[in-house]
């Protein structure tokens, strides 16, 4: 009788020994099963309408003079004196993405970020193209103006990928916005649905912290749509602002060279959901974030 062995051949040889390395690669314990298996983060959604709807927000439904898409340098490179994002620009549109030696996207040059050999430079206009109104309306987006926004707070989960250190927020995976089509937290509520069945015009903002480690390839990675800028330490690191489809960057943390070892940083995430018909939010990390308190909210204005 002919073995079962001898007759699987080269290729059945290979495919046996892969699936006993899987086997046992099961039975080894993951090697982050110390950390938790998942990260809460508080979060503040802000209401608006669109400029399409009386007494809109000209910000929120808005059309960029320059055309949709990525841009660049809306905001300062530091939160102002209340831990906001200041004004900067109307933006300049991104036409070639930065890339780190990794062929990650990554924010624009900036004194502060240590660059490295192989990193890619991009490209943007030079002149400015209108995706926000003026500093006075987008002072407006992360603060609670009495008839002008209603805000809520939320929950997110960001959930340990197995047998790694990574955490994961992803509208598209977890279970209560699978159900929504996207990431549309308050939708029929606060002001109302801005289109159909969902409420767009709305910004979040998330402050947390986290433990730096340096030399341990600490990560910070956002996927989402429309603008998003994050701050670490009061520093801007993730510049997307604009009204676009998804678009990602990432910042190794190694990179900003002022952080100490073993020191407790902020971490702020200011995100707008500026136009129909898409809305993505994402976070990769291998930072474990902690919500710093429960911030206010202002409820529904009359």
């Amino acid at each position: 009788m002919v073995s079962k062995r001898k007759v699987l051949g080269v290729g059945g040889l290979v495919a046996v020994g892969l699936a006993m390395t899987g086997a046992q690669g099961h039975r080894q314990a993951d090697p982050y099963a110390s950390l938790p298996s998942s990260l809460q983060l508080s979060a503040v959604v802000r209401d608006f309408k669109g400029s399409n709807l009386t007494g809109g927000h000209l910000d929120f439904e808005r059309t960029p003079s320059a055309g949709y898409g990525q841009y660049a340098q809306m905001v300062n490179d530091s939160l102002d004196a209340d831990g906001k994002p200041v004004f900067k620009t109307a933006g300049r549109r991104v036409s070639t993405t930065w890339k780190d030696v990794n062929n990650r996207p990554t924010i624009d040059t900036r004194s502060y970020i240590t660059a490295k050999t192989g990193d890619r430079v991009g490209a943007m206009a030079t002149g400015t193209g209108g995706a926000s109104q003026s500093a006075t309306t987008f002072a407006q987006w992360y603060r609670d103006i009495p008839g002008t926004n209603a805000s809520k707070l939320i929950t997110l989960n960001l959930v340990r990928t197995a047998n790694t250190n990574t955490y994961t927020f992803n509208d598209q995976t977890d279970s209560y916005y699978t159900g929504r089509g996207g990431f549309f937290p308050i939708d029929g509520e606060l002001l109302g649905n801005s289109s159909g069945s969902k409420n767009f015009s709305f910004t979040t903002e998330i402050d947390t912290n986290f433990e730096f480690q340096r030399g341990t390839g600490q990560l910070f990675t956002f996927t989402g749509d429309d603008d998003v800028w994050v701050f670490i330490d009061g520093k801007l690191v993730v510049d997307l602002g604009g009204v676009h489809s998804a678009a990602s960057q990432s910042i190794e943390l190694d990179r900003l060279a002022w952080l100490t070892s073993g020191n407790t940083y902020r971490l702020k995430i200011f995100h707008a959901e500026r136009h129909t018909t898409q809305s993505n939010f994402r976070i990769d990390t291998t930072l474990q974030l902690r919500t710093i308190e429960q911030p206010a909210v202002n409820g529904l204005y009359d």
